[in-house]
């Protein structure tokens, strides 16, 4: 992803120099009272401050009792829909979820998703994600909304091809002129085709090569309920007869998993970002690991429809690369007193109640380097090291370098600051 250092803030051009009690890198082991040299966009030197005060710079930020580390990656959520939160309870069936979200986006004007969309990207600033992927089901709000925001994002246009009424070639091209007129020095689309149940072979297929062609990011939901896992495996159940009903050609189900109904398509490759994954069949692990698919895994979203339990340990034995998203607030449960938000730091959290087995460290992972991995950003962001990206955050933290990965996964409320391509999104109270 290209950045224009003619973003970087002035101080940041001459040098500034950033300490802390203890600096995460993520890539290597934690450095006790570390510093992080920023010029321009870039991280030009990460060590300790022994070694780094001498650098020449223009200034010095000591961010005192703090973690500085990446910033977080959230994989995958809808910031169109962040105004929805709590408007639709936990459904009985992901069918009824489906047909109440498509009545209330009937109510909904461009002004409400656009409203909408900003709150979620304000709500994902303060809790420190620094990237994120993006479904757009409102490209019209592009690139007005990148520029509201400091965000490093990748808008995924969603296309959606239920009925054959529009051929796949003309969604396909009016999704791919909408990309090539964005022009952005940190955001930039990539492909969407919904999923496999409202996605025909056809749109699958074509969007596919098309993101293949143009070294494109493909993102798609996949397996993502019971329902749909039936409809493909068996033909039959819920989401089969409403989607028939619909005048859907259902044709391509019967006898295959969804993931591996993907592979029929040409769908999996690792430009994939593969959104749940919840229902597998055998042999499907071991296909999105050869395929390098990325599997994008959405803990609260996950708990709020009450989804079998999620195959973690199946995919990471295959060597799938699993990493984290919000989802959506349309689908995050709604506790007593509680406020709705998207936070990766819940979903985290989320995440180590569910799967007590797993590491602070492995968790934190996906929502760092893993996820910079299904974004095309390795070695640019998700890390702390020379000439990656100065996308910074700083959490709270007077413990021990062992307790840190620990402490960062339990963070509570917004983080102390952030910086984003060598300016500051979340400016430090000093």
């Amino acid at each position: 992803m290209a950045d224009s250092s003619a973003a970087a803030s002035p101080e940041t051009k001459a040098g500034l120099l950033i300490r802390a009690r203890l600096v995460l890198p993520m890539n290597d082991r934690p450095i006790p009272n570390g510093a992080v040299l920023v010029r321009g966009n870039k991280i030009a030197a990460i060590g300790p401050w022994r070694e780094l005060s001498s650098q020449p710079r223009r200034r010095t930020v000591d961010l005192g009792a703090s973690i500085l580390m990446p910033g977080l990656i959230n994989a995958h959520c809808h910031l169109d829909y962040t105004d929805m939160a709590g408007q639709l309870p936990p459904p009985k069936r992901f069918t009824d979820w489906l047909k109440l979200i498509v009545s209330i986006k009937a109510g909904w004007t461009l002004s409400d998703y656009r409203q909408s969309w900003r709150r979620g990207a304000d709500m994902l600033l303060r809790t420190g994600t620094t990237t994120a992927g993006d479904i757009e089901a409102f490209p019209e709000l592009l690139p007005a909304a990148w520029e509201s925001t400091p965000l490093r994002l990748i808008s995924f246009l969603e296309m959606i091809g239920l009925s054959g009424r529009r051929e796949p070639l003309a969604i396909v091209n009016e999704s791919v002129k909408r990309i090539r007129q964005l022009r952005h020095g940190r955001c930039r689309g990539g492909l969407s085709p919904h999923a496999p149940y409202s996605t025909l072979p056809a749109l699958l297929r074509l969007s596919a090569r098309t993101a293949r062609r143009r070294n494109w990011l493909l993102c798609t939901h996949v397996a993502e309920s019971a329902q749909e896992f039936e409809m493909f495996a068996n033909a039959s159940g819920e989401m089969f007869d409403w989607l028939k009903r619909s005048g859907r050609d259902m044709s391509d189900c019967g006898s295959v998993s969804p993931v591996r109904h993907l592979e029929i398509c040409g769908v999996l490759g690792r430009n994939l970002l593969a959104v749940h994954a919840n229902y597998l069949r055998r042999g499907d692990a071991h296909l999105l690991a050869r395929k390098e698919v990325n599997v994008v895994h959405c803990p609260r979203s996950h708990f709020y429809f009450r989804h079998d339990k999620f195959p973690l340990r199946r995919l990471l034995r295959a060597g799938v690369n699993i990493c984290l998203g919000t989802d959506s607030l349309a689908t995050v449960y709604k506790r007593r007193r509680s406020t709705l938000e998207l936070n990766m730091f819940e979903e985290m959290q989320e995440l180590a109640s569910r799967e007590n087995w797993l590491s602070p460290q492995a968790i934190l992972r996906m929502a760092t380097l893993n996820g910079a991995r299904a974004l095309d950003l390795a070695g640019q962001a998700g890390e702390l090291k020379e000439n990656s990206f100065a996308d910074l955050i700083a959490v709270p933290f007077e413990g021990k370098p062992k307790q840190a990965c620990e402490a960062v996964v339990q963070h509570a409320g917004p983080v102390a600051a952030s910086m984003i391509g060598g300016r500051w999104a979340i400016a430090p109270t000093l």
